[in-house]
């Protein structure tokens, strides 16, 4: 990333133009230009829609900044839905209908950018290539929804780094080897759990679930390894650990004492 980042450095002294970063994105989803929006993040994405349609109905728990956005909850309204689901990380059944999807971590989940249905659907590149301080997202939809959301953005929302280097980390983009090693990863995350006494509910989603976990947020912070309280999704007890890489997970192992 930060190699990447450097090569484009010059973008900082220009006011950002998102035509080239916005086409690339569109070819790596297979979608027409004309279909997607690229936002300050996947916050900026949620809170264009939501002043676009402002009453809408979410099923908590759910990611917080939908009813957060929205100003009415109503269950006649369009349905939000994170896929995979946040916080418990499974993926949608293919029954499953949503007018928003929100896919940050769908291409983490499946090495595939979209479901590919829906009336919208929110993505999250800040999510997909780790790098949360660099603020990208975006929206896909109809292209009159889609032009009716440009309207509304701020002008220069997203910033010049980004409309640069996108491209060439599009190009290095490889979602279903990506999605292989979280799998992977994610395995081990729930063996490694097991062998200290935790048990880990574990989906499709670059993460687990330890319920009933006492003081183990507690512990693990002491050791400089945070972990997420799922207080705020009406699970008091339980913690949202991510999938560490190799390392991250030998770490996580040095901190844990034994039970």
């Amino acid at each position: 990333m930060a190699p990447v980042l450097q090569r484009h450095i010059d973008a900082v002294a220009r006011y950002p133009d998102p035509t080239d970063a916005t086409a690339a994105l569109a070819e790596a989803i297979g979608i027409d230009g004309e279909r997607i929006l690229l936002t300050n993040g996947g916050s900026e994405a949620i809170a264009l829609l939501a002043a676009e349609w402002p009453a809408g109905w979410v099923d908590e728990p759910d990611f917080s900044l939908y009813a957060r956005h929205l100003t009415t909850l109503d269950r006649n309204g369009p349905r939000w839905r994170s896929n995979p689901h946040n916080p418990s990380g499974r993926l949608a059944a293919d029954g499953e209908r949503a007018d928003v999807w929100d896919e940050a971590f769908y291409p983490l989940a499946t090495g595939r950018w979209t479901r590919g249905d829906g009336r919208v659907a929110l993505g999250s590149l800040t999510k997909l290539f780790a790098c949360p301080g660099l603020r990208s997202g975006y929206v896909v939809a109809a292209p009159a929804f889609i032009a009716r959301l440009r309207h509304r953005q701020p002008r220069w929302s997203v910033n010049g780094l980004v409309c640069q280097a996108l491209p060439e980390l599009l190009e290095a983009a490889d979602l279903p080897a990506w999605a292989a090693v979280i799998t992977g990863l994610r395995a081990d995350l729930c063996d490694l759990l097991a062998a200290h006494g935790l048990t880990a509910e574990a989906h499709e989603g670059c993460w687990v679930l330890v319920h009933h976990a006492g003081d183990l947020r507690a512990e693990l912070a002491r050791h400089g390894v945070l972990v997420r309280d799922c207080a705020s999704f009406g699970m008091p007890g339980t913690v949202r650990i991510g999938v560490p890489s190799p390392g991250g997970l030998e770490r996580l192992s040095a901190c844990l004492r034994p039970r």
